[in-house]
């Protein structure tokens, strides 16, 4: 080590250089807060950012409409012929060949089992009741495959909630759920 390189003690102005700046740190975090603080969610924001419904009174063939984040949500509990003619349906013959469900991979293909609830509760179906065209809510249990019909310009989807026939572009989205007990779908 020469002589200019060795260690000199720390001096008054040092310290003066550091205890500013940590002042100047804390300054500009305490200014900068408020505007950090603003852009979380309020409360009311994240209580709907998941829900859950109690499907216990849902027997098969019977659906109910919920509303989580602002959009209607379908829920059915599906009879087995229902679930039978889904699973006939050939993937050539569907419009959107993709699940569109965000429980599953996002390449997965339209079957029955990737737009249901899943293996052992292939009964339930959940998904956002908007029709993927404009947006209107599609009526359930109508169309020409038992499953939505919307109405306003004619789109059916199946029992699936998979579009078959009309100008809507895609299925019907499949939002984040999970069963929390045998009848109890946390939906977010």
């Amino acid at each position: 080590m020469s002589e200019h390189e060795t260690m000199r003690e720390p001096t008054r102005r040092d310290f003066l250089y550091l205890t500013t700046g940590m002042a100047g740190a804390v300054g500009a975090v305490a200014v900068a807060w408020p505007f950090i603080d603003q852009m979380r969610p309020d409360a009311s924001t994240l209580a709907l950012a998941s829900i859950e419904i109690d499907v216990s009174s849902l027997q098969p063939g019977m659906s109910l409409t919920a509303k989580w984040r602002g959009k209607p949500i379908f829920i059915r509990n599906r009879t087995a012929k229902e679930i039978e003619e889904a699973n006939a349906v050939p993937l050539t013959d569907l419009k959107d060949p993709v699940a569109r469900n965000a429980n599953v991979a996002p390449d997965a293909q339209a079957t029955d089992i990737d737009r249901s609830a899943g293996q052992g509760k292939e009964n339930w179906i959940v998904m956002i009741g908007s029709c993927t065209h404009l947006g209107c809510v599609p009526l359930g249990q109508a169309g020409d495959f038992g499953g939505w019909f919307c109405p306003c310009h004619g789109s059916h989807y199946d029992t699936a909630g998979r579009i078959r026939k009309g100008p809507a572009p895609e299925n019907l989205p499949v939002p984040t759920f999970s069963f929390v007990s045998d009848t109890v779908i946390k939906i977010g």
